[in-house]
């Protein structure tokens, strides 16, 4: 079931930010939680896959593969090794995938939640942040799956530890149905996965809508709403917290974004 709570007040974004628990194991305060961000309440879970090619993603991905592998691999010769690594690198470089973006920082989430609309219709459209609980999300997965991250002492796959399990998508459709999605912590290969504290969840091709996935299948799984008047003040807190596009997309192209938005006049 996924909880909605919708959030009207600025102190109530700190319930968002403040979720860790205390482990009894390490005496220490984690979160087992993954974020998401969206700028407008209209916009769903959705691949980019999905988005781009609709209908025809799951007919069309291996070409989308095929052809980003055959082009791309004189820039990482290792493509061609792992169907996993394709995608991953694919995602980060805006190939249409069936991957679904997430963040383990509720500030980086917010960031998204409050950036990517035109300056001037910030105030237009509610925001949304989806949180998702790692434990129970690993909790739904096949005894391979669940087997391979306890061997690990893992709570997140990595490109090594899936190739180890299931090295085709077909393999892995076979094995998720509609039922669980993995968990896959992509590779350092640049300091924006990094800054952006990024992980993905690798969608199976029948899971026709992931936000009723979660609804069926989790407890935990919260939509915080959050009111399009509060828009504004989360990103100047972001500012001021060092969470912006400077940070975010680092290089000169965020460095302008950030400039763009810092001195925009409303």
């Amino acid at each position: 079931m996924i909880k909605v709570q919708k959030v009207k007040e600025f102190q109530k974004v700190w319930d968002i930010i403040s979720e860790q628990a205390y482990s009894d194991g390490i005496d220490r305060y984690r979160s087992s939680y993954l974020y998401r961000g969206l700028p407008n309440i209209g916009f769903h879970l959705e691949t980019s896959l999905a988005r781009n090619c609709k209908h025809k993603g799951n007919g069309l991905e291996k070409a989308i593969l095929r052809n980003f592998t055959k082009y791309a691999s004189i820039e990482d010769p290792k493509l061609a090794d792992s169907v996993w690594r394709q995608l991953i690198i694919g995602q980060h470089h805006g190939l249409p995938t069936r991957l679904l973006d997430w963040t383990y920082s509720p500030l980086t989430a917010l960031h998204f939640a409050t950036s990517g609309e035109p300056f001037s219709q910030m105030g237009e459209n509610d925001c949304v942040v989806w949180a998702i609980d790692i434990e129970e999300i690993n909790g739904l997965l096949p005894d391979d799956y669940q087997n391979k991250l306890k061997e690990e002492w893992s709570y997140l796959f990595t490109v090594e530890m899936l190739d180890e399990v299931v090295q085709c998508l077909d393999k892995y459709d076979a094995d998720m149905k509609s039922n669980a999605m993995i968990l896959v912590e992509p590779p350092s290969i640049d300091q924006r996965i990094i800054n952006q504290y990024s992980y993905f969840s690798v969608i199976p091709k029948d899971m026709d809508s992931i936000e009723s996935f979660l609804d069926a299948k989790t407890e935990h799984t919260s939509k915080y709403i959050i009111d399009k008047s509060l828009k504004w003040r989360i990103r100047d807190m972001l500012d001021q917290l060092n969470v912006n596009e400077r940070i975010v997309y680092p290089g000169l192209d965020g460095l302008s974004s950030w400039i763009k938005r810092h001195y925009y006049v409303k």
